[in-house]
């Protein structure tokens, strides 16, 4: 398979685009401007950016609440993500519902969720409305590998295979559960074994190769429109704690140093190099025009206005018509 250098730019400044954006946003909470918690992804960008970059624009997807990687590669306005995050009106759901909440239809995104697993099942009705409008388009869910052991996942691993739902559920398997390691959770070394049970197709890939995650995703999208379900396991490692306020007595620093050495923008940025796609001031200017959007975000986010009090009880119940707007959005209600 081969890609053009806007691809490989593409990816590569997606990936640096999330870990400033979280490198920023974790510095925005020691500095006390952000309140609440936050769980960052650095580590895993390659899972998110790979995946969703290989999605088609109309493609869906529901997101997890370790998701900016998942939010941007599919082509959220980081922007209106910080401002979310710092809880102002101009954030994706008028600063109400902080990053493990945003969405974005226009993208395709159905919404991070902070349930283990609760995005799960949403990513089916999403599947079965593509199905029900023949829909040349599949909807990917997004969860981590602590959810592989709620009953939600294999509910809808077995609806979705029992219907042929056009559906890719993909785990990022960062080897803990919050603190519990997974070979304290499950009796198995690959989790992608358990899709046997129900008759679908299970991969493991490498998640720090955003190349091979996204030629791995795209071959995996003309699967599933073909064939429905498949299940496909992202092995990757997260830096940082399982939130912010996390003390990670769980697992060594030499741990965590021995995967910082499998960063996966450092190991990309080498082989961009290394194959003379980009040459090291090309690939400055890509980073550099990161942090420059990070900033620009930053300052959007901070002088946008506080949702007034008289507007807290906005969107608890829908307005309109509902059956008439699901059906503009291409979902069956």
């Amino acid at each position: 398979m081969k890609f053009s250098r806007e691809l490989y730019a593409d990816l590569y400044l997606k990936m640096v685009l999330t870990r400033n954006f979280e490198e920023t946003a974790a510095r925005l909470f020691v500095e006390g401007k952000v309140h609440g918690t936050a769980h960052f992804c650095i580590g895993e960008e390659a899972t998110g950016v790979g995946v969703c970059t290989a999605l088609e624009k109309e493609d869906m997807i529901s997101q997890t609440h370790r998701g900016h990687n998942q939010a941007i590669g599919k082509g959220m306005d980081i922007k209106r993500m910080m401002a979310e995050f710092l809880g102002k009106a101009e954030g994706y759901c008028k600063g109400k519902g902080g990053c493990m909440h945003i969405a974005d239809f226009s993208v395709g995104s159905l919404g991070a969720n902070g349930v283990v697993a609760g995005g799960i099942p949403v990513s089916l009705g999403a599947a079965l409305s593509q199905k029900y409008f023949k829909r040349d388009n599949i909807t990917v869910s997004f969860f981590g590998d602590g959810a592989t052991n709620e009953g939600a996942f294999h509910e809808s691993l077995n609806l979705a295979s029992v219907w042929g739902l056009p559906v890719l559920f993909v785990c990022t398997n960062n080897l803990y559960g919050m603190s519990t390691h997974i070979n304290r959770s499950m009796h198995i070394t690959d989790i992608a074994s358990r899709a046997v049970s129900y008759g679908i197709k299970g991969i493991t890939v490498d998640g720090n190769d955003v190349l091979a995650v996204y030629r791995e995703t795209r071959e995996a999208r003309e699967y599933v429109l073909k064939n429905g379900p498949m299940f496909m396991v992202l092995d990757t490692y997260r830096w940082m704690g399982h939130s912010k306020s996390d003390s990670q007595v769980y697992r060594t620093k030499e741990e965590v140093n021995e995967w910082k050495l499998k960063c996966p923008i450092k190991r990309y940025r080498e082989y961009l190099l290394k194959e003379n796609i980009f040459t090291g001031a090309e690939i400055e200017g890509f980073d550099r025009r990161a942090r420059e959007d990070v900033a620009a975000a930053v300052a959007f986010a901070e002088e946008s206005p506080e949702l007034g009090i008289e507007r807290i009880l906005d969107d608890v119940y829908a307005e309109g018509d509902m059956r008439t707007q699901g059906y503009k959005n291409g979902f069956v209600l």
